[in-house]
């Protein structure tokens, strides 16, 4: 028996039109994000060739970029500053067009592209994958005009598959789009399970695979938890990455909700001086480090994994500082792989104490641990973890920890990151005046 409502809606014009405008964007979104990641490495690499030629560069490209970084975002790009995963969650809130356009559109995905990539060319400890968020929202999004929506749940699906095609595409990850769509944008049964959605995902998953293969950012990282005792580790790197990974995003918060004080009143009053000092700052922590804190930290993670952590002592927590100083500066620029590297660096203290569980192991542990105690998305950041090192001995190690982070960062931070900045952002974009 056929089922001709099915079989109506199956055939429609307008059916179909709506399955090319998500399909085609989704690509889009892929192929943006390739792009974008090759010219975050291009800009990473600028950096360090600056450093070559003397490593007292920084004290003076840091400052003054950060400087044209905030410039910018404020002049030309209002709406393209901060992560950009916030923004997108904001703009599923809202309804009104001229609010949207406030948070997504093609000129802040623009904007977006070209300060971050300033950023890492200035040697900010900011990453890709937050902004290619809020860049693959903005390139669906601008897609509405081809075909009408009848349905606010449709909009509201075309932003969630642009954001999650973002996730998939940037880290090469698309089972981490998947369940970023589900437990950071989606708030209803519908709308993560909407076909779409996950079509979209997986479309763009595929046009970063078409572009550069199929390839791990950290390789394949061939380690196991080894004996029963071997699940302290478990234990360990949870409550340590949950503690570091919330008082983190309670800095974050804290900052963002206004602070007090000289530091506060220069933040509001003085952006761009203030910018200016931050970049002194970064220079400073960079110099400390053996410069290592520049950029997302994905060379160092490789560097880590690979041959220890000799040169990389107190890689962690300075790591950590510099992501801090980068985000208040007020440039765009996200916190994935800056989180990841933290991580690393914090997994690798840990191992000389657990010194009877594989290095290897406690340092991937100590990544998705304090990224979860970040983001407080265990799903998404294991998932992200586990393709990043195409390591599947983990599976359960890695879930577990993630949990456990995820519950001991609550405790120190109640209110989920990226949620807090999203109420923010809606808070601050104007509402539409009554006719």
């Amino acid at each position: 028996m056929i089922d001709r409502p099915y079989l109506k809606k199956l055939l429609s014009p307008q059916e179909w039109l709506l399955r090319f405008v998500f399909w085609g964007g989704a690509i889009a979104v892929g192929a943006v994000a390739v792009l974008f990641a090759l010219a975050a490495q291009l800009g990473y690499e600028f950096f360090h060739w600056l450093l070559s030629i003397s490593p007292w560069l920084p004290f003076v490209v840091m400052p003054s970029g950060l400087v044209l970084c905030v410039w910018l975002s404020r002049k030309f790009f209002e709406g393209a500053q901060g992560s950009g995963i916030p923004q997108t969650i904001a703009a599923l809130e809202i309804e009104d067009e001229k609010r949207l356009g406030k948070l997504l559109s093609l000129r802040i995905a623009i904007g977006k592209i070209l300060i971050t990539f300033l950023a890492l060319c200035s040697g900010a400890s900011v990453g890709r994958e937050g902004p290619t968020v809020q860049i693959g929202a903005s390139i669906m999004y601008s897609l509405r005009k081809f075909v009408n929506f009848s349905q606010q749940n449709q909009l509201r699906g075309l932003i969630i598959a642009g954001g999650a095609a973002g996730v998939a595409a940037a880290f090469n990850t698309p089972l981490a789009g998947i369940a970023f769509a589900i437990e950071e944008l989606s708030r209803s049964f519908e709308q993560r399970t909407n076909g779409l959605v996950l079509t979209g995902i997986i479309f763009a998953g595929l046009a970063s695979n078409a572009i550069l293969g199929d390839y791990t950012y950290f390789g394949t990282v061939s380690t196991s938890l080894g004996t029963a005792s071997a699940w302290l580790a478990v234990l360990v790197c949870g409550v340590v990455g949950g503690l570091a990974g919330g008082f983190f995003s309670r800095v974050l918060i804290s900052a963002g909700a206004g602070w007090g004080g000289i530091i506060g009143h220069w933040m509001r009053t003085r952006p761009i001086a203030f910018a200016a000092f931050c970049g002194l700052a970064l220079a400073f922590l960079g110099l400390m480090s053996g410069h290592h804190t520049y950029g997302t930290g994905y060379d160092e993670v490789r560097d880590i994994l690979e041959n220890g952590d000799s040169g990389y002592e107190s890689y962690g927590l300075l790591k950590l500082l510099a992501t801090v100083v980068s985000y208040l500066s007020g440039t765009p620029g996200g916190i994935f792989a800056p989180s990841l590297a933290v991580g690393a660096g914090f997994g690798a203290n840990l191992s000389h104490l657990l010194t009877f569980v594989p290095a290897g192991t406690v340092i991937v542990l100590g990544m998705v641990a304090y990224f979860s105690g970040v983001t407080q998305a265990p799903l998404t950041t294991f998932i992200i973890v586990m393709e990043m090192t195409d390591n599947h001995d983990l599976v359960l190690p890695l879930m577990a920890t993630a949990l456990i982070a995820h519950g001991v960062s609550r405790i120190v931070c109640q209110e989920p990151l990226y949620k807090a900045m999203a109420e923010r952002f809606l808070h601050h974009v104007p509402k539409q005046s009554p006719e």
